[in-house]
């Protein structure tokens, strides 16, 4: 009986793929009905239950709807979603890094919990596994002999390091457990490899837009940034990256390759091994960012830069604070040739990562929870995905340019030339919605016509009515 129930999933996942499939290649367009339960079942050889689960699965997308004593209908295909973003020009200069008060005026009050919160990029707590969690925290207390009191070694938990090096066969990496050290959330991380290869003065290449986050980072240890722009499809322009380092001394690259925010692009593995080779051959370490990786809509998960890297110079960073548990503050790095350098700078700012939180999220690794609940969030977030592009398709001036994010939770907006999105955000935030203006996301507010969306939370009424507003205001301030 198990196995026919597995296959009967298999087969419903099968014919709402090809489905949909066929809506984004526009063999069904929108207002198409399509075959009733019973035909479907006949022509495809399923039973009545399959193809009923199939269109669910499609109509929870928000592409097809049920209409009474009708059958069921193609709601939405991908005829309006607007033409792809063209790469933002190239920065030659590199630029120090300022702290906008616009990043403040923007995440100062998201406390307000009547606020509609599209400008957080972290998932709804109603996402979160928060029962097992509890669970897993209180077997960590029970089988800890200090009750975690104890501090934890250098490194970090040894089960918790073994279970990152296990998972790490996902993106074909073979480390072990030696190899990783655990930090208090990938923005240490960041920092610790910062700090292993860089001094104050140093150039360091990141991706332009990128998180504002980072420019905070740059200006705290006194370094410079050279921003290199981002095709919206294909991540990190590698040729103009290769043009700059003929000009410029670069120290080292901070990169997000999968799903980089906030415009969510997804670098091809072939691209990813053409970087690594390009730095590997100037002996410049390229600091990844994978705090996205596991947030991919796809069958595979995709591969980092660090499984093409021969030479220990790539320094992998991630954290479980975008898919599990943000308060928990566990993530890690693996630094390769600089593992030493990366554990002194450890041991002089913290010594030891927290104890309690680092075993519980070990237990969650090591009886696998965190992979059902990672193919949970991962289901949800695409479903989230395609809801709220939809509605941008169907509320935004017809003129708006979206991203099409293949994993992560951001869309990046590029609106009409002339509408200043800091106004944007303004005119929003009296409505109670709060949005990312483009201009946070570089060093000299250039992306002033852009803004960043997230889809973290389910798409709900209250979601619906919020982009609706939005699109009316946006339109309101058309030229």
């Amino acid at each position: 009986m198990a196995n026919a129930s597995l296959t009967e999933e298999f087969l419903y996942v099968q014919v709402a793929e090809r489905l949909e499939k066929q809506m984004e290649s526009q063999v069904l367009k929108t207002g198409d009905k399509l075959l009733s339960l019973r035909a479907l079942s006949l022509e495809q050889g399923i039973s009545l239950s399959t193809a009923y689960k199939a269109y669910v699965e499609l109509e929870n997308k928000g592409l097809i709807e049920a209409r009474p004593k009708s059958g069921y209908f193609v709601r939405y295909t991908s005829r309006r979603v607007p033409q792809l973003l063209p790469a933002p020009a190239v920065n030659r200069s590199p630029e120090k890094v300022s702290v906008d008060a616009m990043i403040r005026r923007v995440y100062d009050n998201l406390s307000q919990t009547d606020v509609v919160k599209l400008s957080v990029a972290t998932p709804a707590l109603e996402l979160l596994p928060e029962a097992k969690l509890n669970k897993a925290m209180l077997e960590a207390l029970r089988q800890n002999p200090s009750s975690c009191t104890a501090y934890e070694e250098l490194r970090g938990n040894l089960t918790l390091r073994k279970q990152i090096a296990k998972h790490a066969f996902n993106w074909n990496g073979t480390l072990t457990e030696h190899e990783v050290v655990t930090t208090q959330g990938c923005m240490e991380a960041l920092v610790f490899c910062l700090k292993a290869v860089t001094k104050p003065g140093d150039t360091v290449a990141i991706e332009s837009p990128t998180y504002f986050g980072i420019f905070n980072v740059m200006k705290s240890l006194g370094l410079r940034v050279l921003e290199i722009p981002t095709d919206p499809t294909e991540g990190i322009r590698i040729d103009l990256l290769e043009q700059a380092l003929e000009t410029t001394s670069i120290a080292a690259c901070l990169f997000v390759p999968n799903f980089c925010n906030p415009v969510g692009a997804l670098m091809p593995d072939h691209r990813k091994k053409q970087l690594v080779k390009l730095l590997a051959s100037r002996e410049i370490p390229l600091i990844e960012d994978d705090i996205y990786g596991e947030m991919y809509f796809g069958k595979t998960r995709p591969r980092t830069c660090k499984s093409f890297d021969t030479q220990g110079l790539v320094m992998l960073c991630s954290s479980v604070s975008k898919t599990l548990a943000p308060g928990y503050r566990v993530g890690w790095c693996i630094p390769g040739r600089f593992l030493e350098q990366v554990l002194s700078v450890k041991l002089m700012h913290t010594v030891s990562s927290a104890t309690p939180t680092q075993a519980a999220i070990a237990i969650f690794f090591e009886t696998g929870r965190y992979d059902l609940h990672m193919r949970n969030l991962r289901k949800a977030l695409h479903t989230q995905c395609l809801r709220y592009l939809q509605a941008i398709a169907d509320y935004f001036p017809r003129s708006t340019k979206v991203s099409r994010p293949q994993g992560g939770y951001v869309l990046w907006i590029e609106l009409e030339a002339g509408i200043d999105a800091f106004e944007v955000y303004e005119k929003a935030w009296l409505e109670k919605i709060s949005i990312a203006p483009g201009h946070i996301f570089s060093t000299d507010a250039r992306f002033t016509n852009y803004l960043r969306i997230t889809f973290g939370a389910p798409y709900t009424p209250e979601i619906d009515k919020s982009l609706k507003k939005l699109g009316r205001l946006i339109e309101s301030l058309r030229k």
